[in-house]
């Protein structure tokens, strides 16, 4: 559907990006001297970037394949029918092979501890973590709720039960 057969956009109407929509608010509680609120890096962002938060001076060094929880020095409360996915950086897996390891991770609206990061090192060197460095991304997203109900069957699809790689590769 092209800009001009679609309803809700005409033809001459261009996109305001002067003021990002309006959201729920995100409260944070920093835990830690020197912890850093998650920040939007542009204004079109999806997720906020969540920064390491370390003893002064302190390194962190990821080996080949390490994991580790590294502290961002914030609790948060996600607003109710939403979740909050922590999500890796795409520069630094592509630069560094650093990755969130449960990616993405669930951080529910309900829990109210400290938000720590599971990082992996998927790279052949080790790599440091400072304090500020941004290791992750905090992507805020509405939850549906189900209703789980038993039934002996399911309605059949095109695909049935065909899993993993049953598209084939072209």
């Amino acid at each position: 559907m092209t800009r001009a057969q679609h309803p809700a956009l005409p033809d001459d109407s261009p996109v305001d990006h002067s003021a990002p929509p309006a959201g729920p608010s995100l409260h944070v509680v920093l835990t830690q001297p020197g912890a850093k609120l998650p920040v939007y890096k542009t204004d079109e962002a999806a997720g906020l970037d969540l920064s390491a938060c370390l003893s002064d001076g302190e390194i962190l060094t990821l080996a080949p394949l390490e994991r580790r929880l590294v502290p961002t020095g914030l609790r948060l409360a996600i607003p109710r029918g939403f979740e909050g996915q922590v999500r890796p950086r795409s520069g630094w897996a592509l630069k560094d092979g650093v990755t969130v390891l449960n990616s993405p991770g669930t951080i529910d609206s309900d829990y109210r501890g400290e938000i720590a990061i599971l990082l992996i090192n998927l790279s052949a060197q080790p790599v440091q973590i400072r304090h500020g460095d941004r290791v992750a991304q905090l992507v805020v997203t509405p939850v549906a709720r189900v209703s789980p109900i038993e039934v002996t069957k399911l309605d059949d699809t095109d695909r049935g039960a065909g899993g993993f790689g049953h598209t084939g590769r072209s």
